[in-house]
């Protein structure tokens, strides 16, 4: 919990303060989407196949903040850091940085509580290294689209 509870502030604090390049319009949207899909994606991972869980494996009140304020930031860091403009070579070292990036973050979230918040089932560090940038790649599009959006307004 400890890290949980640290992590949503840092996350949040950094996300405020570096969005040069998305709107509030864009954040928004990002943080929805974000919370919906990782709703949907943890309900069938953690309900159906059980691979992870947060804390335990009910459904429980302390699990919440992990849902709704943790993700949303960092997807909004990863968007506005995001180099559009640039090679596909740039670009996949780009997604190469940011899943080593979260494999380590994963990694600091298994510890025992209090500090950590995250248990593996199934689930491993390397599912996470082929799930990630499939993610990301999700992200980066719902985003694309957004803007595609925006711009018909």
């Amino acid at each position: 919990m400890i890290l949980l509870i640290t992590s949503i502030l840092i996350f949040n604090i950094l996300a405020y303060f570096n969005h040069d390049k998305l709107t509030l319009n864009q954040m928004v949207h990002i943080w929805c989407f974000t919370i919906a899909f990782q709703l949907a994606f943890d309900t069938i991972i953690i309900e159906k196949y059980e691979g992870y869980w947060y804390f335990t494996k009910d459904i429980e009140w302390k699990s919440i903040p992990a849902y709704l304020c943790l993700i949303p930031p960092v997807n909004i860091m990863f968007l506005n850091w995001f180099p559009f403009n640039t090679s596909w070579h740039h670009q996949l070292r780009y997604y190469a940085m940011w899943v080593v990036i979260l494999v380590f973050y994963e990694g600091l979230t298994l510890v025992p509580e209090p500090f950590g918040f995250f248990t593996y089932g199934w689930w491993s560090a390397w599912t996470t290294i082929i799930v990630n940038p499939i993610l990301l790649f999700i992200l980066v599009a719902y985003y694309k689209f957004i803007v595609k959006v925006e711009a018909k307004l």
